[in-house]
């Protein structure tokens, strides 16, 4: 039987729209758009990529005017990716509970840069990551504060909503909005907006809640359809009504840098009990006829409006005052760029791998980006050789990639944090100021260049990136410790305890244990100009040092010299590297480019190979001397026997 002429017409149209899709996936391009303070990579098109780019402008500039700040820190690179093929970004999501998320946009922190990925297909999907946004805002331009804070601010943000002619803030930000049009409250108890969760008469205490730990599994926070997250929410509601972030400010001072209990905190701050505080901030929510009327409204069918905002203010500057600048991404690089973020994903990591490594081997679809991503992912791994084999394949590809040069420093880091080999100490920090020119509030570029500087013997240079790095994240407690341990190693003995004496109350035990060791060592470390586990190293080489003379003395004049131990060519020197400080008594470069350097601490000599002295890092003279001569120094070394070992790093005092 042939098919009817209405089937015929139905396949011909099928084709027809088959060839279409294909013709556009063909044409599909991919651009990178840039503004003031953000970069986005993007396949829906120059208008879209700069509304959505455009917004992420406003949504940082209306969070500097609820903290009151002029300029907010970025420390922490954003890659931006805003995808509009739907089954492209399916295939980035990251999960939850096993499944992946549905949410029409995600933001996922990272060691080297934080991604933020969108579905541009979804009306207003930038409105998803208000609420991660809001933490990086927070974690980079506000002192250390209780978790209540920190998530109140948060949820604020999230009902941050724009018109075209202004900025609307204060509903409630678990009702839908139109991207969530599938949302709907459950009346059994699940997911409630803040408004049904706290329109009971039971809440928490206010002491409680000012004290509560906010739970954080594998960086993700759980449901936000709770009583802490909904009496947070109102709270910090209240306090930005009554224009008191200020009082807010002096309370976390109180309670966080002068440990004053809660309760006498909260009546020298806000002059008021915290029982008072408390029936204020209910008296407040009870109030709010707006917010009863978006709880009506949520639980009608059909699906709600957009929640009626309680402020309303004038936009911080429309759409199309946002300049921008905008450049081709090849096809190749944007499909390396996809996969780059797809290793953020445990889940989605191994495919991603295999798809990098076709694409790193293929003469037509290589680019820098897929061997640096290769690289990340083998850092991953620990596998410092191939992650070091594809950095310098991605280096010869685009030396001037900075992310490719960040890697070369964190692959360095990372071998070195695992008891490995440290692969070149000068050309970690040469990559990393290259790094910093470019990303000049970029915090853990400066905390691993203090680790390089303080490897390398640098003290004093240490503790100046580590200030960088403190300043530009204040909330991070390891990149205090490591300041407080440069302070020590330049002897600033008051700078060090004083911030050792705050880190030893940090509610993170491992740094609380670390700083308190640090300030029992103090005594010692004044006294002898090294701490009691370097004495007692350095005591137990004097010894053997001492043996070994005198066995030496006994042995026949015919004996072969014994030779210090090569690291194999192919393999890493995983010998830890060492510290002395000494006097330089004498170089010999007679072998050039090897030196043999004698080094005394007073009581052994010492001799340190270098293989290549030009190579060897040099601190505090502009390059290696073969003329020094009695000079104090500090090196890193990695030892060959009981008196001799491989030069390091070497800094001049």
């Amino acid at each position: 039987m042939k098919p009817s002429f209405a089937l015929r017409l139905l396949g011909f149209f099928t084709i027809l729209a088959a060839f279409a899709s294909s013709a556009h996936a063909a044409e599909q391009k991919w651009l990178r758009i840039s503004s003031d303070h953000f970069t986005l990579v993007t396949d829906a098109g120059q208008k879209k990529g700069h509304e959505y780019i455009a917004r992420l402008e406003q949504m940082r500039a209306v969070f500097g005017q609820l903290l009151m700040r002029q300029k907010l820190q970025m420390s922490e690179p954003l890659e931006i990716l805003a995808i509009e093929n739907p089954a492209t970004y399916t295939s980035m999501v990251p999960f939850a509970n096993g499944r992946p998320i549905s949410a029409p946009g995600f933001f996922l922190a990272g060691e080297d840069r934080d991604y933020i990925v969108l579905n541009t297909s979804v009306q207003d999907s930038w409105r998803a990551i208000e609420h991660p946004l809001a933490h990086y805002f927070l974690n980079y331009n506000y002192p250390p504060t209780q978790p209540w804070f920190d998530e109140g601010i948060a949820e604020y943000f999230s009902c941050l909503y724009f018109t075209r002619t202004k900025t609307e803030l204060g509903c409630d930000p678990e009702l839908p909005w139109p991207g969530q049009a599938d949302f709907s409250p459950d009346p059994s108890g699940g997911l409630k907006p803040l408004t049904q969760v706290l329109d009971t008469p039971v809440w928490l205490s206010l002491a409680d809640l000012l004290q509560m730990k906010n739970r954080v599994v594998n960086g993700q926070e759980g449901t936000h359809h709770t009583l802490f997250y909904a009496q947070s929410w109102i709270l910090v509601h209240y306090l930005l009504s009554k224009d008191q972030l200020s009082e807010a400010g002096h309370y976390f001072d109180l309670v966080e840098n002068q440990h004053v209990p809660v309760a006498d905190a909260v009546q020298q701050a806000f002059g008021m009990s915290v029982a008072d505080l408390d029936r204020a901030v209910k008296e407040y929510f009870h109030s709010l006829k707006a917010l009863d009327a978006s709880l009506a409204e949520s639980k009608q069918v059909p699906a709600p409006l957009t929640p009626e905002p309680l402020n309303e203010s004038v936009l911080p500057f429309p759409v199309d005052d946002v300049s921008s600048s905008m450049n081709d991404v090849p096809t190749r690089e944007a499909q390396a760029l996809i996969a780059e973020m797809q290793l953020r994903v445990p889940e989605r990591r191994e495919q991603a791998m295999q798809d990098l490594q076709k694409l790193a081997d293929d003469p037509k679809m290589e680019t820098a980006v897929a061997h640096r991503a290769l690289a990340w992912g083998y850092v991953q791994k620990g596998d410092s050789k191939h992650a070091f084999e594809e950095l310098r394949e991605a280096v010869q590809l685009s030396p001037a990639d900075p992310w490719s040069q960040f890697g070369i420093a964190l692959a360095a880091y990372h071998s070195a944090q695992k008891g490995k080999y440290i692969q070149g100490l000068a050309n970690t920090m040469e990559s990393l100021h290259y790094v910093l020119d470019q990303f000049r509030e970029f915090a853990e570029a400066y905390n691993i260049l203090g680790w390089a500087r303080l490897q390398g013997g640098g003290s004093n240079a240490a503790v100046e990136a580590m200030r960088y790095a403190v300043q530009f994240s204040p909330r991070d407690e390891a990149y205090q410790l490591r300041l407080s341990r440069a302070y020590l190693a330049a002897k600033k003995f008051d700078d060090a305890t004083s911030l050792l004496q705050h880190l030893q109350h940090s509610e993170n035990p491992e740094i609380a244990s670390a700083a308190k060791k640090d300030l029992d060592d103090l005594p010692f470390l004044k006294k002898y100009g090294v701490s009691p586990e370097e004495e007692a190293q350095r005591t137990k080489a004097a010894e053997e040092n001492d043996k070994a003379v005198a066995a030496e003395a006994d042995d026949s004049d015919t004996a072969p010299a014994k030779k210090t131990p090569e690291p194999e060519s192919d393999e890493p020197d995983r010998r830890p590297v060492k510290f002395l400080k000494g006097t330089l008594l004498s170089v010999d470069c007679s072998q050039s480019p090897l030196a043999t350097v004698r080094i005394t601490d007073g009581r052994v000599v010492r001799k340190f190979r270098a293989k290549n002295y030009k190579s060897v890092a040099v601190i505090g003279a502009k390059e290696f001397s073969c003329d020094w001569k009695d000079i104090p120094v500090n090196v890193n070394y990695r030892a060959g026997g009981l008196t001799a070992g491989d030069l390091v790093s070497i800094e001049t005092r």
